[in-house]
């Protein structure tokens, strides 16, 4: 018995992802007050846990920062011809961190940045055919230059996956 759970372990531990502090000697250093300052579009797309792109959008970001206090006015528009917006407040924390809210994020998302990587968590009430679900967000992003950022996003419930949103920055 030990040793099944010895090796079950192990295995759930091999499955985990690196922590963020992974890439720490990356570069170029994302400053999120640097990078999100301004106006930004990205592209993106969702996929289901098939890999089937379900969804399409492009969304225009105006970002401004005061100290550190950010808000980022993201305004989406859908490959179904819909619209929204999410408006984000974002706060540098003391020890480096960020939280931040939005109308439709449960609680606080919280952020960690090491050399060219955000990771970013929060609950996401998501809308789906009538009605809101509550999903897990584990967000990825690297900055690749000045202008360019990459973001994967892993959506779950209950541990499940349901899918993915990769999306692309590019800054004005």
């Amino acid at each position: 018995m030990k040793l099944l759970l010895a090796a079950l372990s192990l295995g759930i531990a091999g499955c985990a992802s690196p922590g963020v502090e992974h890439y720490r000697a990356e570069h170029p250093v994302l400053d999120l007050k640097t990078y999100f300052d301004g106006t930004l579009d990205a592209w993106g797309m969702f996929q289901d846990r098939s890999g089937e792109v379900k969804k399409r959008f492009h969304v225009v970001i105006e970002a401004r920062w005061n100290g550190d206090a950010g808000v980022l006015d993201e305004r989406f528009s859908w490959s179904d011809g819909s619209t929204s917006r999410r408006v984000w407040h974002l706060a540098r924390q003391p020890d480096g961190t960020y939280r931040g809210t939005a109308g439709d994020v449960r609680g606080e998302a919280v952020g960690e940045v090491a050399g060219n990587a955000l990771r970013w968590r929060y609950v996401l009430a998501l809308p789906v055919d009538g009605r809101t679900y509550h999903v897990d967000f584990d967000d990825w992003m690297f900055l690749m230059d000045d202008k360019v950022m990459l973001n994967r996003s892993y959506m779950s419930k209950w541990g499940f996956r349901l899918g993915e949103v990769t999306l692309t920055f590019v800054k004005r």
